[in-house]
């Protein structure tokens, strides 16, 4: 045989077997039981895209960030020292059986930054500091080191005798000097408070007497006492003397004795500085909120001007004649206040080899917010004023230029506050996150961000109790071709009204100047359903709750969060237990205090918390059930007492739905409670259990929760902020029944909004822009849906024409 011929009849040659590194392509999940899930069981590609979706409600949260992100997390933390540990917070291991495949997971989620006063983006990112460190070296004349430039940092100077041990101990006089940027009149905050005395006390009162009117200075408090040991408390206070009335309120602070134990003495007003202003005023609790919008009046510091910085900083400058910074340079508060897309053609203009790395990392850094979307924002922008989804995206900016790979990033809804125009930038990121080799999770509705999806798990089939099962894992086109809710509804489109209300008035704003409004001058319909659009940072939210005037009748409901323990329940928030409390109490013939698993009633031994915690230092601590009263939170005389044949502990375990019929007739009757349930199903939380925590809600739950609390306001025109954040396709038709009935009711309704379907849904429609930042802030449309979409003038009319079907 030839050896041509021996070459074709042998075997090729066969193909080496892969290598073992090469098998772990899936993140593996088996037995899931957070929260809702039903064992669920998926195999997740890595280096991929997949999006989760289903209802709200239907456990993707439970899914991606209770399960798969939290054993991430927890195992990364073991790996530390049990002394680094200690100061981590401990994340227990979620209920499931198995989880395979894990990489080190990145969490990027709506939750809003600290609204501390003093934390603002720049200080928020890598931004601020590289910014006071360029000022530092070029900065002329210099004000010192980046401290100088830190409106956080207050200089300090002192003095003082030094003992040296150093062969004869010998003293020396030394002096300490630490130069800081902080304004020292405002203390860095940008504002100085005036405080009305008359609202702090009564002087025709004694302190016995409840002189004083702070929320939570009751005379037989701890304050009242302090204050009784070092002032009068039988003497009305305009009756004291001048060094006592001078005591009361500017005392400075020092060691008292009351009654044998060792507290803190300091005047009134000083007090409620450090109480109450030291505070965001939007973190405040209603009430103190209320009070210190009435007592105090905050103003521009006239030192500053607002900027936070002392004298040295603001004088200290880059550029000057003939520079990059104009005849007069530019100051690091001016910096800060400019526009984020204007600053860093600034910071490339500047050719200052000395500190050329230091410039090409800030030039990066400021055009990744340029690449996000956020190039409106600028530096000085407080970041308790930044949305959710602009919160979101500035925790996005430093893994845009992240040399890791392998890593798991997770995204909740990234594409919430974003116009139709602006989704598809922000496809493109997560396409680049995912490109560099990364497992890219997202949770989302929006059907422009699935169709980008290499890999899609919908969840469902219903939410609560009827969610918590995979519907369908598979690609996009799988997904259209299924029977699921998802796959009904991802291809949706919406018909413009054939007809709309004619409005009953009209709200005129003139001369509307906050932020970016360019004066503007709209008059806003009432009595119809209004529709405020535009890109992101055209205006919308500063036109809207900016400039409308919060008198009587308007009723805003904004994103802030919801803030409660897991003591916290839906029941609890609403009011909805108060009336349920009296309605048990008054069929038994007790307490209402005994049906509150927070008072008299609480399971003695997991004080009304239904489990019991088991510190374990630095290890994850265990939650087990409370063996007493197992996991009921009651008593179990409390548990004897009956309405309707429950007891208290079944109807905080009934959904929405269930306690709606339950309580609207028959013996549990309950006329009261009954409107806060039917409330609560019309914003579609009908599958919501009465008690389930707070802690456990969706954002999307949590935003609808407050919507259905604030509809029981009387108002004439209510203001809503995206309210289909967090919805899914099928639940936005719901949402869009709710405004109807609000607008048929008489009442007015203004909606900050960039779902399409909600925008053709719409009576009016206001398009600000035509950019974001400086390039917005104008009303470039106003009219009809159907207007608008004749013209196509805007990029709404644009997007808003794709979308309707013809």
């Amino acid at each position: 045989m030839t050896t041509a011929a021996r070459s074709e009849t042998s075997s090729p040659a066969p193909e080496p077997a892969p290598h073992a590194a090469d098998s772990h392509d899936l993140i593996r999940v088996q037995g899931a039981r957070v929260n809702n899930l039903k064992d669920v069981s998926v195999e997740i590609p890595k280096r991929r895209l997949t999006v989760f979706t289903g209802v709200s409600g239907s456990g993707k949260s439970s899914l991606v960030f209770g399960t798969i992100a939290a054993e991430s997390q927890r195992m990364i933390n073991e790996t530390y020292s049990a002394f680094v540990q200690g100061f981590m917070p401990t994340v227990a291991r979620p209920e499931v059986d198995v989880l395979e495949g894990l990489t080190t997971a990145i969490i990027v989620d709506q939750q809003r930054m600290g609204a501390d006063p003093r934390s603002t983006v720049g200080t928020a990112t890598d931004t601020g500091a590289m910014l006071r460190i360029l000022f530092s070296r070029l900065g002329q004349p210099h004000a010192g080191p980046p401290n100088a430039y830190s409106f956080n940092v207050p200089s300090v100077r002192a003095s003082g005798a030094m003992t040296v041990e150093r062969g004869n101990s010998r003293t020396v006089t030394k002096t300490f000097t630490r130069a800081g940027g902080m304004c020292p009149r405002c203390e860095g905050r940008g504002a100085v408070t005036d405080i009305d005395l008359t609202q702090l006390f009564d002087e025709t009162k004694t302190l016995a007497e409840g002189a004083i009117t702070v929320p939570g200075f009751s005379a037989d408090g701890w304050y009242g006492r302090i204050f009784a040991a070092v002032v009068p408390a039988d003497v009305p206070i305009a009756r004291f003397t001048k060094k006592q009335r001078e005591e009361f309120l500017y005392g400075e602070a020092r060691r008292i004795k009351v009654d044998n134990i060792n507290l803190t003495y300091e005047g009134l007003v000083p007090r409620i500085q450090k109480s109450f202003l030291a505070k965001d005023v939007d973190s405040l609790q209603p009430h103190v909120r209320a009070f210190v919008e009435r007592a105090v009046t905050f103003t521009t510091c006239p030192e500053c001007d607002g900027t936070r910085l002392g004298e040295a900083a603001r004088s200290s400058r880059i550029g000057g004649a003939g520079g990059p910074g104009g005849t007069s340079g530019i100051s690091i508060a001016d910096a800060c206040a400019m526009q984020i897309s204007d600053l860093a053609d600034w910071v490339r203009g500047l050719d200052e080899p000395s500190v050329a790395p230091l410039l090409a990392a800030l030039a990066h850094a400021l055009d990744a917010f340029v690449e996000i979307g956020l190039g409106y924002l600028s530096l000085d922008r407080p970041s308790g004023t930044l949305s959710g989804g602009e919160a979101q995206r500035v925790k996005m900016i430093r893994h845009l230029g992240s040399s890791l790979t392998d890593v798991t990033y997770v995204f909740d809804e990234p594409t919430i506050g974003l116009h139709p125009h602006d989704i598809e930038r922000m496809n493109q990121l997560l396409l680049r996150l995912r490109d560099k080799g990364n497992t890219v999770l997202v949770v989302e509705h929006k059907p422009e961000t699935i169709a980008i999806a290499d890999h899609v798990v919908d969840l469902g089939p219903g939410a609560g109790s009827a969610g918590g099962s995979v519907c369908f894992e598979g690609t996009l086109d799988e997904l259209r071709a299924s029977d699921t809710v998802t796959g009904r509804h991802l291809d949706d489109r919406t018909v413009l009204k054939v007809s709309v209300r004619a409005p009953t008035g009209q709200l005129p704003i003139r001369g509307a100047a906050t932020h970016n409004l360019r004066d503007v001058d709209v008059d806003i319909p009432l009595g119809v359903l209004v529709v405020v659009t535009g890109v992101a940072g055209s205006g919308k939210s500063s036109l809207v709750h900016g400039s409308i005037p919060p008198g009587a009748g308007v009723v805003s409901i904004d994103q802030s969060a919801i803030r409660g323990s897991r003591r916290s329940n839906p029941a609890t928030y609403t009011g909805l237990l108060d009336p349920i409390r009296k309605a048990f109490a008054k069929a038994n013939g007790v307490k209402p205090a005994l049906f509150s698993a927070n008072s008299e009633g609480a399971c003695p031994t997991c004080n009304g918390v239904g489990v019991v915690y088991t510190d374990l230092g630095m290890m994850a601590g265990v939650a087990s059930l409370c063996e007493e009263c197992e996991g009921r939170r009651y008593q179990a005389s409390v548990l004897e007492h009956h309405l309707g044949g429950r007891d208290i502990s079944e109807v905080l375990a009934m959904p929405v739905a269930e306690a709606t019929e339950f309580f609207g007739a028959g013996e549990a009757r309950t006329p009261a409670a009954h409107r806060i349930l039917t409330r609560l199903g019309d914003v579609g939380l009908g599958y919501l259990s009465l008690g389930q925590p707070l802690t456990t809600l969706s954002g999307g739950e949590r935003q609808r929760l407050r919507l259905a609390t604030q509809m029981a306001t009387d108002g004439g025109v209510y203001v809503l902020d995206e309210p289909t954040t967090g919805l899914h396709l099928a639940d936005v038709e719901q949402l869009l029944g709710l405004l109807d009935r609000l607008v048929d009711a008489g009442r007015s309704v203004i909606v900050i909004e960039h779902h399409q379907a909600v925008m053709a849904h719409a009576d009016w429609i206001i398009d600000l822009g035509p950019g974001a930042g400086h390039d917005g802030g104008r009303v470039v449309f106003e009219g009809t849906p159907a207007d608008l979409v004749a013209a196509r003038s805007t990029l709404t009319g644009e997007h808003l024409a794709a979308y309707i079907s013809t």
